[in-house]
């Protein structure tokens, strides 16, 4: 299969959360399987700041924004570490050659809707030049959940998809090229006549299978009705079976609506988004597809995170090392971050967004109780977000400085260190998608605490004693959403933690047994590429 990945994020090129991690990974495990794959993603200033080099093609492309404004671009490439997948970016320095991907601290862009627009006419520019038939785009989240609107409006009047290169001096893109030619990526439709449709359908068309991947619901790209026309579609297009939603511009329910599957990245999470409680407004639409909604849990990076391999600890150590090196890493911690050096007293970790979709609502009362009741627990918290929430970690670190260590920011050796040394992590979300810090622990021997919602219900078996005597649990998940359950949660994982330490042994290595690699999912994945194409086709 020939896949296109349109994203905003790809690591290392720019991130913001776990969909660059996704769009970062699953390509080159999906093209070691034998199928070619490629990246578009809008050439934000963050991707100068790799390692990996950005050059420049002679293609160039201008969009028809409005009447009055053409906006021109050009496109760069480079491909993902340590493999052949292409990434192409779309380079139009006014729209993206920004300090931040989205907004800045004042809110979101307000341009934000005609940044996007044009990033999507852009992909399907690039995409029309391939010299060779896509049998599949995956579209991210609502930066890019347009296109499948694009497409077809584009196969009849409105001509979106306009002239396939009927211009000799039309620039063919090489799709997906082999290490060796990488370099010799870009031809003109002279060098290839009639190469790029022979025995084959159509390079790109409105019937081109399109799957919609959603990593967060909440976040829809909802704009007023008034920027619609950034699209170039007349406004007999603006109808609610597309881009309208009660008046307005949505994104991502314009991409629920077109694309031929919804993908959601777990599969609790994909029942839980037809619900009115996890719904953000969509539920409705979304129950009425059917089983055109699934979920596929995220992997991990299972090079990156591997803690037999990791640089940044003090000590490596796998399922059977564990225990004494787990001791080595949180004394080296506990040293680094300001705590008093103890072997023997449980260090809980938190990494993330500081925000209450993230269960800082809770955490933060249950942290206070800790601190002022001086109980015998340490805690180290990195992270950045919500202002009153650093504020307020930032003071409780200051008075409290032999319990809590807060490092307002972001360190990724930081985050490696903490997941390394906790014998906790604390995940009691809202709500979570999927999360990855739960599978960077299970697979660290750091036992977490979550709350049973999304794909924390997908990767974390309770501790119980049906789970305890099967040789099943993980982790331990809160009764019920709110401070006392957490704490008491706490107080249970830590119960077993130093009074049956077999039982505890238990559940560390059955969690750093468990597999959460890209592998697995990657071929859940190409099954839903091969069903999606062959259900198309079919229709």
């Amino acid at each position: 299969m020939n896949i296109v990945y349109l994203t905003t994020e790809a690591v290392p090129f720019a991130k913001t959360g776990g969909l660059a991690d996704v769009c970062g990974t699953l390509p080159s495990v999906v093209a070691a399987a034998g199928h070619r794959c490629a990246i578009i993603m809008p050439a934000f200033d963050s991707i100068y700041r790799t390692e990996i080099p950005i050059e420049p093609t002679d293609v160039s492309f201008a969009i028809q924004m409005s009447k009055d404004k053409l906006v021109g671009g050009r496109l760069l490439r480079s491909r993902l570490p340590c493999g052949t997948v292409p990434v192409f970016f779309v380079d139009q320095p006014q729209y993206f050659g920004r300090p931040n991907l989205y907004g800045d601290a004042s809110g979101d862009y307000p341009d934000n809707a005609e940044r996007f627009i044009f990033f999507c006419r852009a992909a399907i520019e690039i995409m029309k030049r391939f010299n060779a038939p896509i049998d599949l785009i995956q579209c991210n989240d609502w930066q890019t959940a347009i296109v499948p609107a694009l497409l077809h409006a584009g196969s009849d009047e409105d001509g979106v998809i306009p002239h396939q290169a009927d211009d000799p001096q039309f620039k063919l893109i090489d799709f997906a090229p082999e290490a060796a030619s990488f370099t010799s990526s870009v031809k003109s439709s002279n060098d290839a006549p009639g190469r790029a449709n022979q025995g084959r359908a159509p390079r790109l068309s409105g019937d081109t299978p399109t799957i919609l991947s959603i990593h967060n619901l909440a976040y829809q790209g909802g704009f007023p009705a008034d920027q619609f026309p950034w699209t170039g579609l007349s406004w007999s297009r603006f109808r609610s079976e597309s881009f309208e939603f009660y008046g307005s511009l949505n994104f991502l329910k314009t991409g629920v609506v077109t694309a031929d599957q919804v993908c959601t990245v777990s599969p609790t999470y994909a029942k839980e988004i037809k619900t009115p409680l996890h719904g953000c407004g969509l539920d409705p639409i979304l129950r009425s597809l059917g089983d055109r909604v699934s979920g596929i849990i995220n992997g991990i990076d299972t090079v990156v995170w591997n803690p037999e391999t990791d640089r940044h600890l003090v000590r490596n150590y796998n399922v059977e090392t564990w225990g004494n090196s787990k001791v080595e890493n949180k004394l080296a911690l506990q040293a680094e971050v300001g705590l008093p050096q103890d072997p023997d007293i449980p260090l809980i970790g938190l990494v993330g967004r500081l925000a209450d979709q993230k269960g800082w609502d809770l955490i933060l009362p249950v942290l206070r109780q800790h601190l002022v009741q001086h109980r015998p627990t340490q805690w180290a918290v990195l992270g950045s977000g919500n202002p009153s929430i650093e504020n307020e970690l930032r003071w409780l670190a200051d008075q409290y400085d032999h319990q809590l260590a807060a490092y307002i920011g972001f360190s990724d050796a930081l985050a490696h260190r903490i997941e390394a040394a906790s014998d906790l992590f604390l995940m009691p979300s809202r709500y979570e998608p999927c999360g990855l810090n739960q599978l960077y622990s299970l697979r660290y021997g750091t036992v977490c605490v979550v709350t049973a919602t999304g794909g924390l219900v997908d990767t974390i078996v309770d501790t119980n004693p049906d789970t305890i005597a099967d040789g099943t649990a993980t982790g331990f998940k809160m009764k019920s959403y709110d401070a006392s359950s957490l704490d008491r949660s706490i107080g249970e994982a830590l119960r077993i933690r130093y009074h049956e330490p077999e039982i505890w042994k238990k559940i560390v290595t059955t969690g750093m047994k468990s597999d959460w690699s890209w592998r697995k999912s990657a071929s859940q994945y190409v099954d839903l590429y091969a069903r999606t194409i062959s259900l198309k086709r079919r229709h």
